[in-house]
């Protein structure tokens, strides 16, 4: 609705998913555009690449124009890791390959994201000094960014409910609420207050540096961006925010996923003959912010040019969706700056990384 086009022409609709069970089973891409309002001629799939899923599903959705002729589709994601975490990734209720779970470098597919981001600090020389710094850029990006409303545009208000839990008595009532904003920004943050913060691997990691404050917040949330042949944008008469240009993956060893998007991202533009200088603004997912220094230091990428208004660290990632989310933003904060070429890239747990090039029109 909000893109002016009319629901019947979505052909298909590509939901990112990074925890495609529970709430969020029985494809929820399919559920969730039933209840958005499209109809039933409109088919749904749910694609799963974690980290990445929301921008694999644009990836998708865009590949389907090009080589099956889609004239409109839906590529996205969502998740709610309050409700989906707490019962999902435990090895000990035997979700796992025993085989790769018992190999040396494998098994690493289940160690805790926050053990690899402490790995990728360790061997690759990123302090706790560093990170705080970045994590405290961050919070202050989104803040002054929400408060010149530049996420205003790509927020949809959703009446829902807010469990709220009294102090004293325990008691759980609930309210209803809207939720006009994403509300994980701490405008307050100051260096000090990170650095107070505890390791949360101190007790079985002295080299250990990731705390709560330097790490993406857990939080739920949906995105969609809608994606067009060119020919069907000028018939009807619409203002496309860019263009899809590529989309590259790239694998590493299971135990450093952080190190994924210097993968991806030079085979995505050596595919376009492009160079990293090349490139107006980037978005690299802020899983942690020990991920955001690695690639910017190993690609070499100007930090005046990465998350201009903050990331996952200020801003929360669920994980499905957080990829979407880049996207749009990206493109809107590219047209408010007169950038041309964007990229979007994050690294996905169980080692890989994922990396999209758009222009901005």
């Amino acid at each position: 609705a909000k893109a002016g086009v009319d629901p019947a022409m979505v052909e298909d609709v590509f939901m990112g998913c990074g925890m495609p069970e529970g709430e969020t089973g029985m494809n929820v891409a399919r559920n969730s555009l039933l209840w958005a309002g499209l109809p039933v001629t409109t088919s749904g799939t749910t694609v799963n690449r974690f980290c990445s899923s929301g921008l694999q599903a644009i990836a998708f959705a865009a590949h389907s124009i090009i080589v099956d002729q889609v004239p409109c589709a839906i590529g996205g994601g969502v998740d709610s890791i309050t409700l989906v975490q707490p019962k999902a990734f435990n090895p000990k209720a035997g979700v796992v390959e025993k085989s790769l779970f018992k190999h040396p470098v494998y098994k690493a597919l289940w160690m805790p994201m926050i053990d690899t981001a402490d790995l990728v600090a360790t061997k690759y020389g990123i302090s706790r000094e560093r990170q705080d710094a970045y994590a405290l850029m961050s919070q202050q990006r989104t803040f002054a960014a929400q408060q010149a409303g530049k996420y205003n545009d790509e927020i949809v208000p959703l009446e829902t409910e807010m469990a709220v839990t009294n102090k004293e008595t325990k008691e759980v009532t609930y309210q209803k609420y809207t939720v006009v904003k994403d509300e994980c920004n701490r405008g307050d943050t100051t260096i000090e207050s990170l650095q107070k913060l505890k390791v949360l691997n101190g007790e079985k990691d002295p080299n250990a540096t990731v705390t709560a404050g330097n790490a993406s917040q857990l939080s739920d949330g949906a995105s969609a961006c809608l994606l067009m042949e060119e020919k069907e944008v000028e018939r009807l008469g619409l203002t496309p925010l860019g263009r899809f240009e590529g989309f590259a993956v790239g694998g590493c060893s299971p135990e450093e996923m952080g190190i994924g998007p210097s993968i991806a991202v030079p085979r995505l533009l050596k595919r376009h003959n492009l160079t990293v200088n090349d490139i107006d603004l980037w978005e690299i997912n802020e899983a942690f912010a020990v991920v955001s220094l690695f690639n910017m230091d190993f690609l070499k990428i100007d930090p005046e040019k990465v998350n201009v208004n903050g990331g996952s660290v200020s801003i929360g990632h669920p994980f499905g969706m957080t990829g979407s989310r880049q996207v749009g933003h990206i493109l809107m904060e590219g047209k408010r700056r007169g950038a041309k070429k964007v990229v979007v890239t994050m690294c996905i747990g169980g080692g890989m990384g994922a990396a999209g090039l758009f222009t901005v029109l």
